[in-house]
């Protein structure tokens, strides 16, 4: 007989169509009484809410060379000057550089087989954030809206979806504005508006808004009712954040300073540590942005550059979640909108690479200490386990819990599924 636990693994595992759903339903109706469909929906989304479901995403702005990273070539014409350094996992290398990461490779899955035909940035980073190649007609959510709207609690006085050190964002598309992303510029300051004005205590400011709620009824009344209703969520979110107690998670001071020199006291590695503690908070997803990685010119020196930014970073953030006791409800994600070229260039470069390139997991149910797929002795072709942007999202999806074939609607008036193809890469789960 259906149950209400029998949803949830069903979608859990990716595998709840219309109809499979359907088809539970009438099953379970007899037993379930008068519960409706939609109430399991919303059981559902509680019981992942209850879970405290988390993901931050590492995001590689420019591209990453796969081979100065984590599938390193060494000795071969496409490898350069770059060596590989062993991991705590017998047979898995990276490259120089990534030390910390390497003492941390038991925690960390890594798929060096993934593959795209994406090498605009701009499209590329749209597509490597939302699922979906960007149309003209219509503004998919990225990954952090989705996680947001699926996973985060309405009544929470923090915004659920946070990024950090980003130059520019993707948004929440046809979600709405209750789902976009709060920006924080430098994770070293804290945001800035979110003091309440001199002279403005809270029953005054909830006095205001009460003030503001009766202006613009007769708006609302005169067919601005979608405006107003976003206006409210807009002021509502602001108002609750400005009064959270939670605020003070924003405040990297008050971590101890043996800590933050664990992270680096990079903008990057304070974003990662930031990251952590508004995860804690009960933020749901936080984006952290390493920018820079375009390397056309001068790759090898960049990216040692960077790698001593993100490295001690990375791995702080997997080693604290993990002693923290929130490594298996947090999903890691580390990954650039694709790779960079096997064959280096006339100026000691690397140019877009989007057919083989590599992205790192761990914690929410990945199984560390592995690697997924296999380009060849070059690193110009993918030798097995080809990995699609789409089954990138379903893995996501799979460890977060969420059901990659919801269907959202959207703004053209026609449903859009969280991710429209692919399959979870199994492999990584344990």
């Amino acid at each position: 007989m259906w149950s209400y636990d029998v949803f949830v693994k069903m979608s859990r595992e990716g595998v709840m169509t219309r109809r499979s759903f359907l088809h539970c339903i009438g099953l379970g109706a007899g037993a379930l009484g008068t519960l409706h469909w939609m109430d399991a929906v919303r059981l559902h989304a509680a019981d992942l809410r209850k879970r405290g479901m988390a993901c931050i995403l590492l995001f590689m702005r420019g591209g990453p060379s796969q081979l100065e990273t984590f599938d390193p070539k060494p000795g071969t014409e496409t490898g350069g000057p770059t060596k590989s350094i062993p991991t705590v996992v017998p047979g898995i290398h990276i490259a120089e550089g990534w030390d910390k990461v390497a003492a941390q490779m038991k925690n960390i899955a890594l798929v060096r087989s993934v593959t795209n035909r994406e090498g605009n940035h701009q499209r590329a980073v749209y597509q490597l954030h939302t699922g979906y190649v960007p149309t003209g007609s219509l503004k998919h959510p990225s990954l952090g809206s989705i996680v947001a709207c699926e996973l985060g609690d309405p009544d929470f006085d923090l915004p659920h979806f946070v990024s950090i050190g980003a130059r520019e964002v993707i948004g929440p598309g046809f979600l709405g504005i209750r789902y976009a992303p709060f920006l924080v510029t430098n994770p070293n300051e804290l945001p800035a508006n979110i003091a309440l004005p001199p002279g403005v205590a809270a029953d005054r400011l909830r006095r205001r808004l009460s003030l503001l709620d009766k202006l613009e009824e007769d708006f609302a009344k005169s067919g601005g009712g979608t405006r107003v209703e976003e206006h409210k969520g807009l002021y509502g979110s602001a108002s609750q954040m400005v009064l959270s107690p939670r605020l003070k998670a924003f405040d990297l001071s008050q971590e101890k300073d043996t800590v933050r020199d664990r992270y680096g006291r990079t903008t990057f590695g304070q974003g990662c540590l930031l990251a952590r503690r508004l995860i804690e908070a009960g933020v749901t997803f936080v984006e952290v942005v390493s920018d820079g990685w375009d390397t056309h010119a001068d790759n090898f020196s960049r990216v040692k550059n960077l790698a001593s930014q993100v490295d001690p970073a990375f791995a702080a953030l997997v080693e604290d979640l993990k002693q923290r006791g929130m490594l298996d409800r947090t999903l890691v994600i580390w990954m650039g909108e694709f790779g960079r070229t096997p064959n280096i260039n006339g100026r000691t470069g690397r140019d877009h690479y989007p057919r083989a390139f590599s992205v790192a997991l761990a914690g929410a149910g990945i199984k560390g200490g592995q690697v997924v797929g296999q380009t060849d002795a070059s690193g110009r072709t993918i030798q097995s386990r080809p990995v699609t942007v789409q089954d990138l999202f379903c893995t996501f999806c799979k460890a977060l819990g969420i059901n990659p074939r919801k269907e959202n609607m959207s703004s053209v008036g026609r449903p859009i599924k969280i991710v429209d193809g692919g399959q979870p890469i199994q492999e990584l789960f344990a």
